[in-house]
Parts: C-alpha cells; structure tokens; sequence
C-alpha cells in the first residue's frame, strides 16, 4: 500500500523554530494548496497549536473550507477572479486581500469591514502597481474600510544577496509611506517568505507568512539545508516492492529502453508513477531506499510504477520503499528529488500523492 506519511510533530517543531528565529514578528503559516500536499485542516491545526499569529491560503474557496473544519483564527487569503462570491469568506470572519481599485470595490459590497492591500514591488505578479498604489490606497480610505495590513512578495529571496531584495524592500518602505501621506494606517506589515523570515532579518516588518519552511525543507537550498535551518522534513512517501526479478546485460529497461543493463541485475517494480505524481522528470535520476541502501531509478516513470535496481540486497517482493523522507534513515530528501528532477522541494512534496495514495498522520493531538 502506497502512504504518505505526515509527521505532524515536525511541523510543529518548525513552527516552534521559526517563531522563535523571527521573533518579535508574528508568525503567518501558509496552508494553500493542500497544505503544499501535506493535508491543509491537519497542518493548520499542528500549526495553530505551535503558535501561529496567522493562517493563510491563497483562495476565499480554501479559507471557508479551513473555516468550515473549525479553524477560528485569523486567516489571510489573496487570490480571486473577478467573478468570485466573496460573501462566505465573508461571513466567516476571512481577511481578504485586494491588488486593485476594482476587485477592492467587490470585496466592500460584499460586506467586509478589513481589508488587506497588496503592493507590487518588483514579482510583477499579483499586487497593486506602484503607480496606481495611491489609486488603491485612496479608494479604502474613502471606502471607509479598515485596512489591516499592507504586504509584497519578494522574488529573489532564495538568493539573499540578490540586489532585487534590497531593491524591494525600498519599495515596500515607500508605499507604506505613500499609505501614511494619505492617511491610512498600513497596520500588519508583511513582505518576508520563508527565505527572507530566515536569512534576512531586516525584511520581517511587522510578520513574516512562512510556507514551505513550515513543512520543514529549506527555502533556499543553495545557502543552508534544512538541517543547518533547524528545521525537520514533515513528509515521507513510502510504498512496498510489487515485484522483483533478474534481467540480463543487454534487458531495456521501461519505455523506451533509456537504460539497458550492462549486466546482470536484479530490478524491484515501485508501484508509484505520475499518476501518483511522481514526476517523469525522475527518470533515470533520483533515487529510493530499499533494505537501507539507495537505489537508483532505471529508465522512464511510467504512469503507475517505476522500476529500481535491487541488485545484491536480496530484496523481496513486499519489501518497504521509501521514495524520500526527513533523513533519518539515509533515505533521500525531498530536496534530492528536486534536484534529481531540475525543479524546486515545493513542486515535489505539493504534487505527490493524487487519488491513489492514502495520506495518514503522526502525531495526532
């Protein structure tokens, strides 16, 4: 049976750290997308109960549904479509966000009394432009709604010496001045991620919202592990061995035949693919743990197994494998398999799983 596993008392030790690392500045847990995969009510609760200021997700569908499992703090979210009802997110008390004059004038009639804003320093993604960022600032206060708090994005902040941060965080400081001059109190200022939170003190302001570190993998790998970070990986993706067999030098391996024995090996079948989100990227690159050993990935992932070489442990059909995990047991990383794949730790761990795979917890309070 294919599981992942979540160790809720790691998210909570994460949360622990980074409260305690960025402190005085409160604590926002980033709960979108599933819990990046780990299960979004499970990981809210471990999260409030460690001592998360806030919540947040990116949709008004997330926060009522967050809402509707019980959560009762305070909970941002910022990413909506025109035709979105902003009523139930509303009425269960959810802080909404507003990039412009338009979508500010929908969250007003649909009755909320707070509002965040969002300023575009530099992403160029989601947030106000700064030339229409006095526009937007005018407008809440003429609105007469209260606005909680101002906050950015950073985009390089995995690169702490990136010149795009300092030039950002200067932004930020202008239109919080900007929103000053015109009278409205910036309350909750907040542009730090998980990197910044971490490695650049000076860009926490008043709260830092902290995602993937939550989940305890690093947010900027080419500077520190998890481990130097204090931070301990939440998620393990296992599986049994459906099959293993002897092939001869010169067998292809999976579709394609990418890999052809040299040699005679013994290969186990994974029954996990890209159905299951395993990426196909994978192929042929990372690695999983069988007996305590790693073994490498052979030829293509297919859409619902992948094969692996066993050769000299003696594995045996129904043996556990562990595609990555926190460590412990020399497993691979999340972070090996981002690398293994030229992506990022949250694309591994936010994909991983789909209809197939059950999700079961550890450290149920």
């Amino acid at each position: 049976m294919a599981e992942i596993l979540v160790d809720l008392d790691a998210v909570r030790h994460n949360v622990a750290r980074l409260r305690e690392v960025v402190a005085p500045a409160q604590l926002m847990v980033v709960v979108k997308a599933d819990g990046y995969g780990h299960g979004m009510v499970a990981v809210a609760r471990a999260a409030r109960e460690a001592g998360a200021d806030w919540l947040a997700v990116a949709t008004p569908d997330e926060a009522v549904a967050l809402r509707g499992a019980g959560d009762e703090g305070p909970l941002l979210c910022w990413l909506a479509t025109p035709d979105q009802d902003y009523r139930p997110a509303v009425r269960f008390g959810v802080t909404l966000t507003a990039y412009d004059v338009a979508q500010l004038g929908r969250i007003v009639a649909a009755g909320a009394t707070d509002v965040q804003l969002k300023v575009d320093t530099g992403l160029s993604r989601g947030g106000s432009t700064l030339a229409s960022w006095a526009g937007l600032v005018s407008q809440a206060r003429d609105l007469a709604v209260s606005v909680s708090g101002v906050w950015s994005h950073l985009a390089c902040s995995d690169e702490p010496e990136h010149p795009a941060n300092d030039a950002q965080e200067q932004a930020f400081r202008e239109a919080l001045a900007t929103a000053e001059e015109l009278g409205v109190d910036p309350g909750l200022r907040h542009l730090a991620n998980s990197a910044a939170a971490l490695l650049r003190p000076g860009s926490r302001f008043d709260a830092v919202r902290v995602g993937i570190a939550t989940y305890g993998l690093t947010p900027a790998p080419q500077v520190a592990s998890s481990a130097d970070l204090g931070l301990r990986p939440a998620m393990t993706v296992r599986t049994e061995l459906a099959l293993v067999k002897p092939i001869v030098a010169g067998a292809g391996v999976s579709y394609g035949h990418t890999f052809v024995a040299d040699r005679p090996m013994e290969v186990a079948v994974v029954p996990l693919g890209y159905g299951d989100g395993v990426p196909r990227h994978a192929s042929s690159r990372a690695e999983v743990l069988v007996r305590g050993s790693r073994c490498p990935v052979l030829g293509r992932v297919c859409m619902d197994q992948l094969v692996v070489d066993v050769t000299g442990l003696g594995a045996r059909a129904g043996d556990e494998v562990v595609l990555f995990g926190p460590g412990d047991a020399g497993e691979p990383l999340a972070q090996d398999w981002a690398e293994a794949c030229g992506t990022i730790s949250y694309e591994i761990v936010t994909r991983i799983g789909g209809t197939r795979v059950d999700r079961a917890y550890r450290g149920v309070r």
